[in-house]
């Protein structure tokens, strides 16, 4: 490490230590304070970081603490807009292929609801972790793939609301909704289970998946 430089002012009874006078009166190494926010090892002349554990966070991101914490990390406008947007895209997604197996293929509604929402839940999770919640968690493939579990499991609680309200609107109800010969009822059932599960979608991926407040 290059030796610090002294001011010409500087007493050398002030308690401190001249350049190649030995350490300071209190024992220690005198260190900047600086040094405290070097990476956590270096090698080979190179830092050596783990990157696993690296916050994606950048420091002064804009949000204020109330932004970053509690229910402010919740109540984001543009988190939620980008949120319902990537719904969308999922809720989109998921809808197609529902209506392709049903009535292009006389798949039950609910085997066509469980194929529909895994694309839906991978696609929401890839589109979530890389614009919603950005800058939240941290950088790494074995990071990526905890988030991705988390996100399964989280996402149990919207799936169990959707098919309920599936089962409840197809099984339960004599409704049907023919278009050029075929039923599209499941369909739009399938769309307000979507609806209704959102709102706890949303909640419990930003404190469980993504984990926003911290």
């Amino acid at each position: 490490m290059p030796s610090r430089t002294t001011d010409p002012g500087d007493s050398p009874t002030d308690g401190g230590a001249r350049d190649g006078a030995g350490p300071a009166s209190d024992g220690g190494d005198a260190r900047d304070a600086g040094d405290t926010e070097q990476p956590i090892a270096e090698a080979n002349g190179g830092s050596v970081e783990r990157r696993d554990a690296v916050d994606r966070r950048p420091p002064g991101d804009g949000r204020t603490d109330g932004d970053r914490a509690g229910l402010g990390a919740l109540v984001s406008g543009v988190r939620v807009g980008q949120f319902v947007s990537v719904g969308a895209v999922g809720a989109t997604a998921e809808t197609l292929l529902v209506a392709a197996l049903t009535a292009g293929y006389g798949v039950v509604p609910q085997l066509a609801k469980a194929v529909g929402a895994e694309v839906s839940i991978t696609l929401m999770f890839l589109l979530n972790d890389r614009w919603t919640f950005a800058e939240e968690g941290v950088d790494g493939s074995r990071s990526l793939l905890y988030r991705y579990g988390r996100s399964h499991v989280v996402r149990l609680g919207g799936l169990v609301v959707g098919f309920t309200v599936l089962t409840l609107l197809t099984d339960f109800t004599d409704v049907t909704l023919v278009v050029a010969g075929a039923d599209f009822w499941p369909t739009v059932a399938n769309g307000i289970g979507i609806v209704f599960g959102m709102v706890l979608n949303y909640v419990f991926e930003s404190v469980f998946t993504w984990r926003v407040h911290r």
